[in-house]
């Protein structure tokens, strides 16, 4: 599961789809210069040229769609999709079709690890986004097969998404699991924690909330320590302060796994949004 946000780096060729479904029959189909892929699914670019050029902490991969994901995404994308266009602010409540909780979690990889977490928490709404389209079509497959009405699928960039689209304290929660670690030292300020994001990020998460991160590469992880401890919106959970224990919620991957047997150290981050200060 990764920042989609994020796409690792050729340094990290194993990893950088970390959930990989069993190979499937494709969805390519022949289709006219300039017709969309998915006419009734995830636009390309939904923000298109509206917003300001900037470096991005993510890279879209361009990965064969299986029949299965495709067919997903035609049937359940309007019902279930979000296309980040920066256009409109969301009403979540709308969206979900309750007032449950909102937990944001940008980059799924498959979706899989994704899906767990919403079926044990039926009762927290998911709002995850990705920019891989196969991982797209697969976390709809798993949340219709799983009856997971509380998944929705977001398509494009959470910057985007949190600056132009979400309403402050609408978020009870972050997740930022195994993103991109861009470990070139000239590619760092790829890396999505950093004090201008948290700075974003707390203007949408209600006092109280918890950010949630985890990484495989430790530099990043320890980079992600620093930052969040010096960052006067968030304190850390961790009553030994430093990294915290995986927590029970957030499942084993196999993605996960794998990079244990390789002798990985993951570290997982809890900082929680700290009260507003009084005017």
């Amino acid at each position: 599961m990764s920042d989609s946000v994020n796409t690792p780096e050729a340094t990290r060729p194993a990893e950088a789809t970390p959930h990989t479904p069993a190979p499937g029959p494709s969805a390519r189909t022949s289709r006219s210069k300039g017709e969309p892929r998915f006419p009734d699914g995830p636009r390309p670019d939904p923000a298109g040229s509206h917003f300001e050029r900037r470096i991005r902490s993510f890279q879209p991969r361009r990965s064969r769609v299986t029949t299965g994901q495709a067919d997903a995404l035609a049937r359940l994308w309007a019902q279930w999709g979000l296309d980040i266009d920066g256009q409109r602010v969301i009403d979540l409540a709308e969206l979900f079709g309750n007032a449950n909780p909102v937990v944001l979690e940008i980059g799924f990889g498959m979706g899989e690890a994704t899906a767990q977490m919403a079926a044990a928490a039926p009762d927290t709404n998911i709002l995850a986004v990705d920019v891989h389209t196969p991982g797209q079509g697969n976390l709809l497959n798993l949340a219709e097969q799983g009856g997971l009405s509380n998944v929705r699928v977001g398509n494009g960039d959470a910057i985007i998404l949190l600056r132009e689209m979400l309403t402050p304290d609408s978020l009870d929660g972050l997740r930022v699991y195994f993103p991109d670690p861009w470990p070139k030292k000239r590619h760092h300020k790829r890396r999505l924690i950093q004090p201008e994001f948290l700075t974003l990020a707390a203007t949408r998460l209600a006092p109280g909330a918890t950010v949630h991160c985890a990484t495989d590469w430790e530099p990043y992880a320890e980079q992600m320590l620093e930052v969040l401890d010096a960052h006067p919106d968030f304190a850390n959970t961790h009553t030994d302060g430093g990294f915290a224990p995986r927590p029970a919620f957030r499942p084993l991957t196999r993605f996960e796994g794998q990079g244990l047997d390789k002798g990985h150290v993951v570290n997982d981050l809890l900082f929680r949004r700290v009260p507003h200060e009084n005017p």
